[in-house]
């Protein structure tokens, strides 16, 4: 568990590298694109600039974005006693707790580390959810907490936003251009790379997403199953939200990595790149670890 902890510390550092190496190279077929690559050092810094400010800001705008409004312990007892105790067993600070009006149950957990996160509830969730059931979630979200995922999450959420503004600023450049009688053949290869690198981005960010996200669900999930000592909670929880569904009402491609559960349309391109392991192989590995208790 601790190797995992220091895993994902480490993580944290490569996959910071890769996206910055990615966004230079945006930001050079930025600049080469508008004839000036002079401004590609420039286009770098603001990019990365961004990156760092949507880092430490990146737990407010997740929860903005996702509507979701912060409570005390009087507003709902239940789940306050619920988060605070874990904490406690954990060994972590109290987190700050919101609640989404959302009738899909769902959750998830933000900040940039232990003394500066948040843990989140949709009202679907603490509708459907026993009292077992809803601290195994939550015991799951404070294992991201714990085992420094949130950060990883928060890195990726900075970065890829980033790539995503670059890959947009080419294509609209792209179009604009294309219309240019006068753009010579060097200006076309640009045009083709502009065209390519604004498809490819995107695409490249969610596979960085979805390579971190997939294996710290499964490592979140063993963690509060260890840390409540009753995995079959975790399970039949996972089982209600398989059969319920957890696509909330407002989504956000950029925030999902963070859910407790897929909180997208389950479209087929959706689920190809989906950040969640499957939901029934979730309930396997749970299971199994049960038996072997």
């Amino acid at each position: 568990m601790y190797s995992e902890i220091a895993s994902n510390k480490r993580r944290s550092i490569f996959i910071m590298l890769a996206f910055m190496v990615f966004a230079a190279l945006m930001a050079w077929i930025f600049g080469e694109y508008a004839g000036s690559p002079s401004i590609t050092i420039a286009v770098l810094i603001g990019a990365l600039t961004y990156a760092v400010i949507t880092y430490f800001a990146g737990s407010s705008l997740s929860l903005a974005v996702s509507g979701a409004r912060e409570i005390q312990s009087q507003d709902n007892p239940r789940l306050w006693r619920i988060v605070e105790n874990l904490a406690i067993t954990d060994g972590l600070p109290m987190p700050r707790v919101f609640i989404i009006d959302d009738p899909a149950p769902n959750a998830f957990a933000t900040g940039r580390r232990p003394d500066k996160a948040a843990v989140c509830a949709t009202s679907g969730l603490l509708t459907i959810m026993d009292d077992n059931e809803l601290q195994g979630v939550f015991a799951h979200e404070l294992g991201h907490v714990k085992n420094y995922d949130i950060r990883v999450s928060m890195i990726a959420f900075a970065l890829s936003a980033v790539i995503s503004i670059l890959a947009d600023i080419i294509l609209r450049m792209t179009w604009f251009r294309s219309n240019d009688r006068e753009s010579n053949e060097n200006n076309q290869i640009f045009l083709i790379v502009g065209i390519v690198a604004a498809v490819v981005a995107p695409i490249v960010a969610t596979l960085i997403q979805l390579a971190i996200s997939r294996k710290r669900e499964y490592l979140a999930d063993a963690t509060g199953a260890l840390t409540t000592r009753y995995p079959e909670a975790l399970a039949s929880a996972l089982e209600k939200i398989e059969h319920s569904g957890s696509v909330l009402r407002r989504q956000n491609t950029a925030t999902a990595h963070f859910f407790f559960a897929n909180p997208l349309k389950g479209h087929a391109i959706t689920n190809l790149f989906s950040t969640h392991p499957p939901i029934e192989e979730r309930i396997r590995r749970l299971r199994e670890m049960d038996r072997h208790a």
